[in-house]
């Protein structure tokens, strides 16, 4: 049963109901947000496909809020470069098919690049190929307007959300203020280590350096001195 799991790719990490709830209701919110916004803009199925990106977006933000790929400059510099290259290709590619490959496929390299990775941005770049006459007509104007405006309404909703929770603040700098270093501590593990170790991994690893060395110190005991509320964490949620 273990091997089947880890085939199939099941996590195995538990979150207390309250968790959980909590990233449902900030999606809520965030998707709530957006359609307002994106709603001022364009209307029928051009607005729910501009929409359906964001929802992708609002599942990292919420449900994942201090993974890498759903940081600020992931959200806002993912989603405008996708755009841009989802409208460059709309305009030069003539076969739709072919526009939309080159779209997704130059986003994702963009992205990488400028390390914005965030996967909802593969679905603006595409929705910039495939969306109906409006978004056509738009043309860069789109990535204004409603792409870079969506995502910046959303980031907004998810710093906002997120800010009573000390747990689970974002943007992920946010959510364990530093404390004091203790005279004659050291990390548990070296700075430099660290980015040496994941660089050898050559892929992208959806976790942020903080919250690896927090599961470090977690698994052996040690606190780190520049991690506030650990404790306080795991004893307020109960796994399920």
């Amino acid at each position: 049963m273990d091997r089947i799991r880890h085939l199939l790719g099941i996590d195995t990490a538990a979150t207390s109901h309250h968790e959980k709830w909590i990233s449902g209701i900030g999606g809520f919110c965030g998707i709530l947000a957006i359609f307002v916004s994106s709603g001022l803009f364009f209307e029928g199925i051009d607005h729910l496909l501009i929409v359906a990106s964001m929802g992708a977006s609002a599942v990292l933000l919420f449900a994942v809020p201090h993974s890498p790929l759903a940081q600020p400059w992931n959200v806002l510099v993912g989603h405008v470069i996708s755009a841009v290259i989802g409208v460059t290709c709309s305009k030069w590619i003539p076969n739709q098919w072919l526009a939309g490959a080159v779209a997704v496929g130059g986003a994702i390299t963009a992205m990488h690049y400028t390390k914005s990775i965030h996967p909802p941005g593969g679905a603006s770049a595409l929705v910039a190929v495939v969306g109906g006459a409006s978004i056509q007509q738009a043309g860069y104007l789109y990535v204004l307007q409603p792409v870079a405006l969506n995502a910046l309404t959303i980031v907004i909703a998810a710093l906002l959300y997120n800010l009573p929770f000390d747990w689970r603040r974002y943007p992920q700098a946010l959510a364990r203020p530093p404390r004091p270093v203790s005279p004659g501590t050291r990390e548990a593990i070296p700075h430099e280590n660290l980015v040496y170790a994941l660089s050898q991994i050559d892929s992208l690893v959806d976790i942020s350096e903080d919250d690896l060395l927090e599961i470090y110190e977690l698994a052996t005991g040690r606190p780190h001195p520049q991690k506030g509320g650990a404790d306080r964490r795991r004893t307020s949620r109960s796994p399920s």
